[in-house]
């Protein structure tokens, strides 16, 4: 199939804000693909989705700088890039910064300037057209003439769209249901809820409850599989990302469990002395880390805990209710690898619990129904997690514009607090979280009002809404987050986790906004 099919399916989905013509466009794009064969469907439904099959194939922004000149006219095939990916991500030891250069040159002196454009978004994960994952997955059952749920309980234990984009276009509804739980395979995990403080989480779910430890670290998919290969251990993310050749301590202490197949849903994280959890992004640097990694082992172990036991010695334990499944998680790894957890129907006992975590380091809790299934890749009604929030009030001292369906609107705030030493202004990071549609209107006018240069706000709409637009610090905005980590990404060394905002506070002049050295305080630095 031409890439440039794909690359102007793209560009039409990203034209639109009608979910309706998304779709159309997707399906009638994923339809042409299946003329190709399922391969081709499953590259091109995850290229659609603006992820490579491959995930990560060692090529940053700065390794796309430089590029040739783009061809004059499209001669690539989506094949052809999915084997050029493969490729790029097969490149390693002595020489490998060159010899990937070389490939991508290679690659890119091939595409023309759209194709060009559209791969560089692809290869760094930005590619932004406002078809996420229910309008992709609406258009694969469009295209396959097969119901929604279907393709929604499908994509869930399949974990990636594009698996179930083929099996639906080759086999319908009869091959979706083929798609089980498969050790080995990453399935989506279950997600929270969110309530305010404990007791609102206690009378959601009603009854008897368990309260259980939120770790502050990385979200761990453990599959064990010792029918043909003893010891064989995969380990995947959150994002379904597999990072088993990262965690040589994990893989080893899973693989000396007396069981034939297992899969666990848990956290890793760092501790330090007397077992309080270690920053988040110390973790975070662990677990994403490739270079050195038996010497990173040594210098920042890590530590699994497990809350929940999806498969075990060939039963499938999704459908079955979470106490029987941690029932028997309990009776399969040992106790120091359980998370802490408490049942109870008292709201004062779950705060105490909750207060008791926080003050520990940890990240908070999540409230279980202990009666219900597990829910993969959804949030479901059985899990609500409680955090402690912070709030800040911060100045805007620049504005990007948006992309997909916030195209036209001034959207990514760029954050500031005051330094209270120098009195200068402090970047401290930067979101689009929060906002409404009311809110994007408004601040497009807003902040068109107070750029620095009224020129940049001209540039961005004439150059199809790009770049950043500075503007003169006068607009304080309250902003919500979860915690504070070090960065060298940003002037003040530091960033705000989960930045969001919450109002735009025009009762409130720059003066009174929040200090650099508070944000320390709060991290305990």
């Amino acid at each position: 199939m031409e890439l440039s099919d794909v690359v102007a399916t793209s560009q039409a989905v990203a034209a639109t804000s009608s979910r309706t013509a998304k779709v159309e466009a997707l399906a009638a794009c994923l339809a042409r693909a299946a003329a190709d064969g399922p391969a081709t469907v499953e590259v091109v439904t995850a290229h659609l989705s603006g992820v490579l099959p491959q995930r990560r194939i060692g090529v940053s922004w700065r390794g796309l700088q430089g590029l040739p000149e783009p061809a004059a006219t499209s001669a690539l095939t989506v094949e052809e890039v999915d084997a050029a990916a493969t490729a790029i991500a097969a490149i390693g030891g002595s020489g490998s910064a060159a010899a990937r250069t070389a490939a991508v040159r290679e690659l890119f002196a091939r595409a023309t300037a759209d194709e060009q454009q559209w791969l560089r978004g692809l290869i760094t994960g930005e590619t932004r057209q406002g078809a996420g994952d229910g309008v992709m997955l609406q258009a694969v059952a469009k295209a396959a003439d097969v119901p929604d749920a279907a393709v929604r309980r499908a994509v869930m234990l399949a974990g990636f769209a594009g698996p179930v984009a083929s099996a639906a276009l080759t086999g319908g509804v009869e091959a979706l249901e083929a798609l089980t739980l498969e050790v080995g395979r990453p399935l989506r995990p279950m997600l929270a809820g969110s309530a305010p403080d404990v007791a609102a989480a206690l009378a959601t779910l009603g009854g008897e409850v368990v309260v259980e430890t939120k770790l502050d670290g990385i979200r761990l998919q453990a599959h064990v599989d010792n029918r043909t290969s003893p010891g064989s251990v995969r380990l995947f993310t959150r994002t379904l990302e597999e990072v088993t050749d990262r965690m040589p301590e994990i893989t080893e202490a899973l693989a000396a469990l007396d069981v034939e197949t297992l899969v666990l849903d848990g956290e890793v994280i760092a501790l330090g002395e007397g077992g309080r959890p270690q920053p988040f992004q110390v973790t975070g640097a662990r677990t994403a880390s490739t270079a050195d990694v038996e010497r990173l082992r040594e210098e920042v172990p890590l530590t699994p805990f497990f809350f929940d036991l999806l498969h075990l010695d060939g039963d499938d334990l999704l459908d079955e209710p979470a106490a029987t499944r941690w029932s028997r998680l309990a009776r399969t790894v040992p106790p120091a690898w359980l998370v802490p957890r408490e049942l109870t129907d008292d709201p004062e006992r779950a705060q105490e619990f909750f207060v008791d975590l926080v003050a520990a380091g940890h990240e908070g809790v999540v409230v279980k129904d202990p009666t219900l299934p597990y829910a993969a890749g959804r949030r479901g009604p059985g899990w609500v997690k409680v955090k402690p929030r912070h709030t800040l009030d911060l100045v805007v001292l620049g504005v990007e514009w948006g992309s997909g369906r916030r195209r036209g609107w001034l959207s990514n705030i760029h954050l500031g607090a005051r330094d209270a030493d120098t009195g200068e202004l402090v970047m401290l990071g930067k979101t689009f979280k929060g906002m409404t549609d009311e809110m994007l209107a408004w601040q497009t006018e807003r902040f068109s009002e107070l750029a620095v240069d009224p020129g940049d706000v001209e540039a961005g709409r004439s150059e199809q809404q790009w770049g950043v637009v500075p503007l003169r610090a006068e607009q304080v905005v309250e902003i919500a987050f979860d915690g504070v980590q070090r960065s060298t990404r940003y002037p003040g060394g530091m960033a705000l986790r989960f930045a969001r905002v919450l109002r735009y506070r025009d009762d409130k002049p720059v003066s009174e906004i929040d200090t650099v050295q508070t944000v320390r305080s709060l991290a305990g630095w």
